[in-house]
C-alpha cells in the first residue's frame, strides 16, 4: 500500500467489492481472454474464491465471457474478457499552458479529448469552473450514462496538499494560492474527485495502460511548461509523506546558476524547461537571432516559440541544435542523480515538450545513465518514449480514478474491505 493516497471528495469511489474483486478483475483486464483456472493461476487465490468473484462481476457487467478455450481433455474452459463499457472516467490535466480533458472507458481507451487555454492569470476558481463545465460536457457528448462514470481525475503542478485537495502555490500557476480544486470541481460536476501531481499521475497511466511493458520499477519524466518526475517502484508509486515526492525538475544541476520560480537557484526546470531554453538562447545569440527564427519570446506564447526552436534545430540551425543540446545535458545530469538514487532499470519520457526534441533528451539521458551510473556494469537504464502520447497528464489523471477503483493495492481508497 503506498504511503499516501490522492485525495478525493463527494460520495465514495465504487466499490468492487474488496481487494480480491480488484485483483481479478485487474487480472482480467491485462490477460484477456483468460479463464478461472488461469485467473487463480495468476493471482493466487482459490478455484473457489475466483468463482465468486467473477460471478459478481459478471452480475455488474464488468466482465463478460466470451468463448471457450480448447479443450485439453476435459470440460471446456470458458474465457473471460473485460466489458469496456462496464465504466468510464473523466481526467483533466491542468498545465500552465494548456488543460486537457479526456473521457476514458475502462480498458483506458480514450473516447473524448478537449483543449482549453489555462490563463493563468485568471481568476483561478473561475477556471476551476469552466473545466468542469468542459467535463459535464465531455460526458454528455460521449453520451455515456452518467451513473457509469466512476469519476473525475485530475493532474496538477505540485506542490499539492492531497490531505485537503487544495493546490498550494505551483512555481509556473504564479494566481494559484491555496486553491481547493478538490471541493470545486466536486461541487462543479457532482463527481467524485481524486487530484494528484501531475508527473505522478503520468507515471501511474503508464503503468495502468503499459501492462507488462510497464511492470515493476520506473521512472516517468514530464515535460510540459515545466518539468516533473513521477517514480513507480515494484509496481507501487511513490507519493511521500507530504504527497509531492518526484520533483524531477527541482533536481539542482548548476550550484548558483539560474533563478528558479520555486526560489532556488540552479534547479533543472530553471535551465531545461522550454521556457528557460527560450530565455537562455535570446540571452546568448540576441533578440535579432530570436527573431530570425520567428521565434516571439512572449511569455504567453512559449509553446509556439518551442516548436519553432525545434523546428529550427531540425533544419540544422547550429544555434538551435546547441540550446537543445545544453538542456539535455542538463536533463541527463538530473536523470543520473535520479537513477543512481532509485536504481530503476527504466526512464519514461512524455509530456507536449517533447515534440521536436525528445530525440535530443533520449541520447543525453541514455549517454549520462549508462555510462556514469555506479551499477552500469550490472545492468543497462533503458530510455523509452510514453506509450500514451502528449495527453498522458489527462490519460494518467482519469487512470488515478480506474486504477484507484479496481487495481491491486488501492481498496483503501474505495473504503472496501481488505478481504
Amino acid at each position: 500500500m503506498e504511503a499516501s493516497e490522492p485525495m478525493q471528495t463527494g460520495a465514495n469511489l465504487p466499490r468492487v467489492g474488496g481487494y480480491n474483486r480488484a485483483v481479478v478483475l485487474d487480472a482480467v483486464r491485462r490477460r484477456s481472454p483468460v479463464s478461472r483456472v488461469e485467473l487463480a493461476q495468476a493471482t493466487g487465490l482459490t478455484n473457489q474464491t475466483v468463482s465468486n468473484v467473477v460471478r459478481r462481476l459478471l452480475e455488474a457487467e464488468l466482465i463478460r465471457e466470451t468463448g471457450q478455450a480448447p479443450s485439453r481433455g476435459g470440460k471446456p474452459r470458458t474465457l473471460l474478457s473485460l466489458c469496456p463499457d462496464g465504466a468510464y472516467a473523466v481526467g483533466a490535466h491542468l498545465d500552465p499552458d494548456s488543460t486537457v480533458a479526456v473521457l476514458l472507458d475502462l480498458s483506458g481507451r480514450v473516447l473524448r479529448r478537449q483543449r482549453m487555454d489555462t490563463a493563468t492569470g485568471s481568476d483561478p476558481e473561475q477556471l476551476v469552473r469552466l473545466l468542469g463545465r468542459t467535463v459535464n460536457g465531455i460526458i454528455t457528448r460521449a453520451g455515456v450514462p452518467r451513473e457509469k462514470v466512476l469519476g473525475l481525475g485530475v493532474a496538477v503542478p505540485g506542490p499539492i496538499d492531497s490531505g485537503r485537495g487544495v493546490v498550494l502555490d505551483p512555481p509556473n500557476l504564479p494566481a494559484w494560492h491555496q486553491v481547493p480544486l478538490v471541493d470545486i470541481l466536486g461541487g462543479a460536476t457532482q463527481l467524485p474527485v481524486v487530484m494528484d501531481n501531475d508527473a505522478t499521475a503520468a507515471a501511474i497511466g503508464e503503468r495502468w495502460a503499459g501492462g507488462a511493458d510497464r511492470a515493476g520499477s520506473f521512472l516517468f519524466v514530464y515535460m510540459g511548461t515545466g518539468i516533473g518526475g513521477g517514480v513507480m517502484l515494484a509496481d507501487a508509486v511513490l507519493r511521500g509523506d507530504s504527497g509531492n515526492a518526484g520533483e524531477f525538475g527541482h533536481v539542482l544541476v548548476d550550484p548558483g546558476g539560474r533563478l528558479c520560480h520555486c526560489g532556488a537557484r540552479g534547479c533543472l526546470e530553471a535551465h531545461a524547461a522550454p521556457y528557460a531554453v527560450l530565455a537562455a538562447f535570446a540571452e546568448r545569440h540576441g533578440r535579432a537571432a530570436a527573431e530570425s527564427l520567428g521565434l516571439s519570446l512572449d511569455p504567453g506564447r512559449t509553446r509556439t516559440d518551442w516548436n519553432r526552436l525545434c523546428t529550427a534545430a531540425a533544419r540544422g540551425d547550429d544555434r538551435a541544435v546547441e540550446a537543445l543540446e545544453t538542456a539535455a545535458g542538463h536533463i541527463g545530469r538530473a536523470a543520473l542523480t535520479a537513477v543512481n538514487l532509485l536504481d530503476v532499470p527504466r526512464i519514461v519520457l512524455g509530456g507536449e515538450g517533447l515534440r521536436g526534441s525528445e530525440g535530443y533528451f533520449r541520447r543525453a539521458i541514455d549517454t549520462a545513465v549508462n555510462s556514469w551510473s555506479m551499477a552500469r556494469r550490472v545492468r543497462t537504464v533503458s530510455v523509452l518514449p510514453s506509450l500514451i502520447g502528449d495527453a498522458v497528464g489527462a490519460v494518467g489523471a482519469a487512470s488515478l480514478v480506474l486504477h484507484g477503483a479496481y487495481a491491486p493495492g488501492w481498496h483503501m481508497l474505495l473504503g472496501a474491505e481488505p478481504a
